[in-house]
């Protein structure tokens, strides 16, 4: 996928499934075609923790399916990074590698969440489950 540079880089601060809300910064747009349509999910940087890319998103299936508060589809600190070339703002995004964050395992680890603008509005049936 191609990104869309935030320019300038934003300040953002992603709730957190326990604990406070996290520092990250807002680099990018990232715009995913669907076959109903194209959807555009924010793309961050971890201002903390161990740097790198951070693509949470939320979609139709969490609740269920899923974990409630969404699930990543790129996380960089973890090694969950299918590569592309960031020098060409091209990333390789993949629902199939979606997986839940730690704490759909255990509540006592913090994850950070999908914010708003990552809210997807059809269901992304690919990637890890629960159910």
């Amino acid at each position: 996928a191609g990104i869309e540079p935030a320019v300038p880089a934003r300040p953002a601060i992603l709730p957190v499934s326990a604990g406070d809300p996290l520092d990250f910064t807002r680099i990018g747009r990232v715009t995913i075609p669907f076959p109903d349509g194209a959807r555009d999910l924010d793309l961050f940087s971890m201002a903390g923790y161990a740097g790198g890319l951070f693509l949470p998103f939320r979609d139709a299936t969490n609740g269920r399916e899923t974990y409630g508060a969404g699930r990543y589809l790129l996380d960089t600190a973890k090694g969950a990074d299918l590569g592309g070339d960031t020098a060409a703002w091209r990333l390789i995004l993949d629902f199939n590698f979606a997986f839940q964050p730690s704490c759909a395992f255990d509540p006592r680890w913090a994850c950070p969440l999908a914010p708003p603008e990552n809210r997807l509005d059809i269901r992304i049936e690919a990637g890890e489950r629960l159910a």
